[in-house]
């Protein structure tokens, strides 16, 4: 038979091809900056964060789940039986019926990928990947006719000798097609290519705490007396280009991107895309998912060693992200495109001096105000001034450290800090604030990408801490919370930090208040980015409003799918425009359950939401919640009583 000397002949080349292939992509990955991993332990953690970790994303499309794995997993263990039976031909059952199992899976997958991919989401990319599900057909099929004929499962002369014949030439053609696109493709840029990229990528991944359940989101330190961002390809780690390299194009990032629904010139997608074509050199001419909205494609162009930004991407890409991670949290390759992001930021911020609109201003008066909006540093206790809150300078010890950060500024989220008061009082909290010697807790500046500026703040507020005793740090600020809870450890600062809503919450558990049951309309929770994707807390707010008896009427995208407001990583301050406003959307989702009033938990979702014009529900804290519901004993028998609303500040 033809097949006899040409099968081994084809699949001796395309794997040195792909031996080829995959060198040439190594070295690519290897322009990058080191790193350092845990090589043998990183591949043997690989099968386990292939098929657990990995599908635990994955698996929120059951659908797609299912095919991926009767896809992948029949593909692997086809190659795995070929190898041996069409190579070094080795004739066994014990290798044949598992053979044709898998190539069985593989084909059945692969129908369910090329009906999907006949009528296509628009977040797909398509050009080179419409033809993935035909090559995945056409190597499943052919390999099971294959092995079904020399199996002997059939009789002698099944189909005679010129059958025989046109079987041969068309097993021939399927299997040299479909071992291009998934042997010799998989190492030369084809689609296949995010297999091969993408185990290595989970193998050697930058942020190996992800894994086993694992949280990992506090940005990596600015080694200041080194290069200060990325500003070329080759600047970003090793184990980032490979992580770009391994992106499937599934546009799941695209679809959740705040600011690419809003319009903005940001698609995360296409973003991993254009690094992709710095890593290889070239332009993204060949590129077929959605474009950054309002840009033309095929005008990005690269090499390793070229500037990306007015290159690959304008610097209104970057400055567009609001960082939610919402991009991070939905990508089936665990790819860290914030990361990436905010590596290029600190690039144009630092090195260049260059970040739009008010975000120079915002960075100069941290530095000479310790706070982004410029106010006299000795006004920080301005908003407590009837409230005779007591002092850490004062008390030098107390179980709990209230970190007030900067909402002491404004007037919305004063009332905010005034009812979080009222509650630490009424539990009997022994809390005490830092006042005046409290600065900025240095997020802004970090997303700006000014990581000198948060370096600085951070190591000051450290050393101010050191100075006291207190069990916990306890803030209504989730981007407080975030970097002093995960990005202070770097500088020697390690805290308990609680946000304010797990702390009430405890209270109302350990029975330390007691509330009255809220009596208003229909109440919507919206999950703060900072809260949620990046700390993973999303019970204690709605337990929150559960002890208030409140049913809380779910948006459609809540809890790990939450929609941004548009108020992270310094998007206000940068103020990209957009077709739309993120908040205003955020709103209409709100509108969509038919809410009265909008639950948060982060002072600067409150200014963005309030932000969107009446008429539209009303927007609560859920310390003004709880404060508005404490139940108080009366100062003479009688009946409790609710604690009245805490006065607004004037």
């Amino acid at each position: 038979m033809l097949l006899d000397w040409l099968l081994p002949t084809l699949l001796i080349a395309a794997l040195a091809l792909l031996a080829i292939g995959a060198i040439r992509r190594i070295n690519l990955w290897r322009a990058g900056q080191p790193e350092a991993v845990k090589l043998i332990a990183g591949l043997m953690a690989m099968p386990r964060r292939y098929l657990v970790d990995l599908h635990h994303v994955v698996e929120r499309d059951k659908v797609m789940s299912n095919t991926h794995v009767a896809t992948a997993g029949g593909f692997v263990l086809s190659m795995l039986l070929i190898i041996p039976v069409y190579l070094f031909g080795l004739e066994s059952r014990w290798l044949t019926i598992p053979l044709l199992i898998a190539t069985a899976a593989m084909f059945t997958g692969a129908i369910f990928v090329y009906r999907r991919r006949r009528n296509p989401p628009a977040r797909l990319s398509k050009g080179p990947w419409m033809r993935l599900p035909k090559n995945l057909l056409a190597f499943s099929g052919s390999f099971f006719l294959l092995t079904l004929l020399t199996s002997g499962l059939l009789p002698e002369n099944f189909l005679g000798v010129w059958g025989g014949w046109v079987l041969t030439a068309i097993l021939l053609v399927g299997i040299a097609s479909g071992l291009s696109e998934l042997l010799f493709g998989m190492g030369w840029g084809g689609p296949m290519k995010h297999a091969f990229a993408g185990a290595l990528h989970l193998a050697f991944h930058r942020r190996p705490e992800r894994f086993g359940g694992g949280r990992s989101t506090g940005l990596k330190p600015v080694n200041l007396d080194g290069a200060l961002g990325v500003a070329e390809p080759k600047d970003f780690k090793w184990n980032q280009l490979l992580g770009f390299d391994a992106c499937v194009q599934c546009g799941r990032c695209e679809a959740v991107c705040p600011a690419f629904a809003a319009g903005q010139p940001l698609n995360p997608k296409k973003l991993i895309q254009d690094m992709v074509v710095g890593l290889a050199g070239g332009t993204d001419a060949n590129y077929a998912g959605s474009p950054y909205p309002g840009t033309e494609v095929g005008k990005a162009h690269g090499n390793p060693h070229q500037p990306i930004v007015d290159g690959l991407v304008n610097a209104d890409t970057l400055w567009s992200c609001t960082t939610c991670r919402a991009c991070v949290e939905e990508c089936p390759m665990m790819i860290e495109h914030v990361d990436a992001i905010v590596d290029m930021r600190r690039h144009i911020t630092l090195e260049r001096g260059e970040t739009p609109n008010k975000g120079a201003e915002v960075l100069d008066n941290l530095i000479a105000t310790d706070n982004p909006g410029g106010y006299d540093p000795g006004s920080r206790m301005n908003w407590a001034a009837d409230l005779d809150l007591p002092l850490m300078a004062d008390k030098q010890e107390a179980e709990v450290l209230f970190w007030v950060s900067d909402g002491c500024f404004d007037m919305r989220s004063q009332r905010i800090l005034r009812a979080f008061v009222s509650i630490l009082k009424a539990a009997n909290v022994d809390f005490a604030v830092l006042g005046n010697e409290e600065c900025d807790s240095g997020d802004v500046a970090r997303r700006l990408g000014d990581d000198a500026t948060f370096q600085s703040l951070a190591k000051h507020n450290i050393a101010t801490l050191s100075q006291y005793r207190f069990k916990r740090i306890v803030t209504t600020d989730p981007h407080a919370f975030h970097v002093i809870n995960n990005e202070y450890g770097d500088f020697g600062g390690h805290y308990e930090v609680l946000h304010h809503s797990t702390f009430i919450n405890e209270l109302v558990e350990q029975g330390r208040i007691q509330l009255d049951r809220f009596k208003g309309g229909t109440v919507t929770y919206h999950d703060p980015c900072y809260l949620g994707r990046y700390n993973g807390e999303y019970e204690s707010p709605r337990a929150l409003l559960k002890a208030l008896g409140i049913e809380v009427s779910e948006m459609e995208r809540s809890g790990y799918r939450s929609r941004c407001c548009g108020g992270g990583g310094g998007a206000p301050i940068t103020d990209i425009p957009g077709e739309h406003r993120i908040a205003d959307m955020r709103v209409d989702d709100a509108r969509q359950v038919d809410a009265e009033t909008i639950a948060v938990a982060c002072q600067q979702c409150t200014a963005m939401l309030e932000g969107v014009v009446e008429p539209r529900p009303e927007i609560r804290d859920l310390a003004e919640l709880v404060a508005d519901g404490l139940v108080v004993e009366a100062a003479e028998p009688g009946p409790a009583k609710t604690r009245p609303a805490v006065e607004e500040v004037h």
